[in-house]
This record gives structure tokens, sequence and C-alpha cells, in this order.
């Protein structure tokens, strides 16, 4: 199955400049709140760049689209995760490709002790993480979790409950939601919760898109306790998997979680600096609608793959673009409540993403008075937005 790493990008051909800007943070797979971070503000140092050129042939032999939309992501962004995605890219198929996947775990580790060194090994993906690394801080721990992740796939795990899937949804996606949440400039707690939980729900949608590509494949993500509540053998139905209703439900109710942790997300997207607004309200748009074109194959993910068109794509995105500060969804039971609990999956992703207080320390603001009236503007928007979602939320 295609993890966040792998997932195609909506096509940019057919929408104008500035929309394709919406559509490029589709490849952050995060959705972040927060506030300024300066330092995550400028591109990679030039002498990064030709490793970082050689990362963007990575991206642009892996996958066109993803290359195609890097380009218009906010320059503060776009350097930084060309790095990231490049490494990524190579760990997964390091792992995936190896024919000992343990051995290359291993490797890994020895790639990732010589980064977090600042003495990476002669890989061009692997100097460019460093710079990030030595520049965002970015956590070892985020790394280790998404190749853990990567290992559980080449291993043909399988996953009794949901909350062990949701496990897994936490390494190979969430983890990318909180490392980008970090170079967008956030690492507040519940700006991290609700990238981890939007990294988690589009990798839930991936699993109810790809049922049956995956069980073709000798996969299986679907929870094993909820096939069996449907009375569905899980190893029966891998050997001969065919669409019948008890998968339907299985998939709705996937597909339902998945929506819930979508509609948590705006309150994170509605904090986000104004120039992220909308690129990261097109990526969440855009993923709930593959789960909306599964229903209306009538839950069958198995006989075929749900695709969201170029032009329902192009529409997602200019509503996003154009709606600035994104809207509550409508109520519903997914919702209820103003201070929805963090999905157990992602916490530990979040204690090690979250920005360590320091003794005494006080918040700062940017140094110079442009710097500091923007800051203080963005700061009240923010919190006036977050009491309007808050109020809305409280009255559903």
């Amino acid at each position: 199955m295609q993890t966040g790493l792998r997932e195609s990008m909506p096509d940019t051909a057919m929408v104008s400049a500035e929309v394709r800007s919406a559509m490029a943070a589709t490849v952050a797979f995060a959705a972040t709140n927060g506030s300024s971070a300066l330092a995550a503000s400028s591109a990679m140092p030039p002498a990064g760049e030709a490793d970082l050129v050689a990362c963007e042939e990575l991206m642009r032999g892996g996958s066109k689209s993803f290359f195609a939309a890097s380009r218009v992501l906010p320059a503060r962004v776009r350097a930084p995760a060309i790095a990231l995605y490049a490494f990524c890219r190579v760990a997964d198929d390091a792992i995936d490709l190896a024919s000992d996947p343990a051995s290359a775990v291993v490797r890994l580790d020895e790639r990732l002790d010589a980064i977090y060194a600042r003495q990476p090994q002669a890989f061009e993906s692997d100097r460019a993480l460093a710079d990030v690394v030595a520049r965002f801080g970015l956590p070892r721990g985020l790394l280790d979790a998404l190749i853990e992740g990567f290992r559980w796939d080449s291993e043909g795990r399988r996953y009794e409950t949901i909350e062990a899937l949701q496990d897994y949804c936490a390494r190979v996606a969430g983890t990318v939601g909180a490392m980008m949440a970090i170079l967008m400039g956030t690492r507040s707690r519940a700006a991290l919760a609700r990238a981890c939980e939007l990294g988690v729900a589009m990798q839930l949608t991936n699993i109810a898109r790809d049922v049956g590509e995956d069980a073709r494949n000798g996969r299986l993500y679907l929870p094993r306790a909820w096939m069996r509540e449907e009375g569905v053998d899980p190893d029966a139905w891998l050997r001969q998997p065919v669409f019948n209703a008890g998968i339907g439900r299985v998939v709705a109710r996937l597909l339902y979680l998945a929506d819930g942790l979508y509609d948590r997300a705006e309150l994170g997207i509605a904090e986000l600096p104004r120039d992220c607004r909308p690129a990261i309200q097109a990526a969440r748009l855009v993923y709930a609608e593959i789960g909306r074109e599964v229903e209306r194959a009538g839950l069958d993910s198995v006989s075929g793959r749900a695709v969201v068109s170029s032009r329902r794509k192009a529409w997602l995105v200019t509503r996003a673009l154009l709606a600035g500060t994104p809207m509550p969804r409508a109520a519903g039971p997914r919702t209820a409540g103003a201070a929805p609990a963090m999905v157990e999956a992602i916490r530990y992703l979040v204690d090690l993403a979250v920005e360590p207080a320091s003794p005494g320390a006080a918040a700062t603001a940017p140094d110079s008075f442009y710097e500091r009236t923007v800051w203080v503007i963005e700061l009240c928007e923010r919190l006036r937005e977050r009491e309007r979602l808050e109020l809305r939320t409280a009255g559903r």
C-alpha cells in the first residue's frame, strides 16, 4: 500500500500558479497550528545546494507530481521538505526492496547515528538531512519511528485492533506530520497533536481506498477484529479477496474515524500563519474527498480503486484558496466536544516533538518593529479564530 511518501499529488496542469501554491502543501501531510518561527524561515544554506539538487532529482524520479508541487512550497519550507522527503524515500526503498530488511534497518540506524553526530555518510540525502537536523532540531525519535513503520510493512505485519492500526499510521504518517510541523515553525503540543492526527487520517484513508490492491499483494491492514465482527475470516478472505457487505462496513468504519480526525484538524488549520492555511486546508479536503469517492463506489475498494478527478481536485484547492480561514464542518457526532482528546497512538510523537521548556524562559517575539507588528496581529487573529471555532464546536 502507498504510504504518505508515495502518494500522488493533484494534477497541477489545470489550475493557476496561485492555486498550485495551495496544492503544494499536500506533500506536507501535516495540519499545523502555530506561531512564527523565524529561525525556520530561510532556505537551506548555500553549502547544501549540490546535495539539495540531488534530492530534487530523487523526487523527480520518484514522484513527478510531488516534484512539481514542491516547487511552489513557501521558501522557508521547500528546501528542508525536499531534504526530508529524499531521506525518507531512500529509507522506505532501502527496507522495502531489501532481501534482508533487518539488516537494512541496522544500516539505516548507522546512517542516522552519523547524521545526528553531524558526520553524515557519503550520500546526498544524508548530508541534506544533516543540515535540516542541525537547523531545525528534528528529534531523532521521529525518524526512528518512521523507519519502524517501514519495517513493519516489510514484515507484512497484521493489525488485530484499530488501536494497533493507529500505532502503524502514527509511525508512517503521523511522524511526517510532526516533522513538517517543525519545519513550518510550530512545536506547541496542540499544534503537533492536530498535525499527527491529520497524518493518521490520511493513512486511514489510504487503507480504506487500497483494500483490494493491498490484498492482491498479500497485505492486510483492516483491523482483523472488525472483520471477524462482520463474519469475515481475515486469513481466508486474504487468500481470496472479494467485496462483500461485511468488508464494506469495515471500510465505512475506517472512513468515519478518518473523517473525525479531518474535522479536528481544523482547530489547527485555523491557527496557521496566513500563507499556510489554504495549502493545508487543500490537503485535508482532497484527502477527505477520496473517502467520498469510496462511498460513491458503494464502499467497494476491493474491485477497484477510488480516484478523485483532476477537475474535482482543482475545485477543492480553489475552494481552500478562496476560503482563507477554514470553517468547521457541519455538526455531527464525530466532532462533539470543544477539546478533543489526543489519539493515544500519537501521544509519544507529540512528546518527542514538543519544544522543551527552558527553566524561567519566557515567550519571545520577533526583533524588528515590523516583525513585532505582524507577530502581534497574527497572534490576535489566531486567538479570535480559536474562540470562534470553540464556540461553534461547543454549540453542536
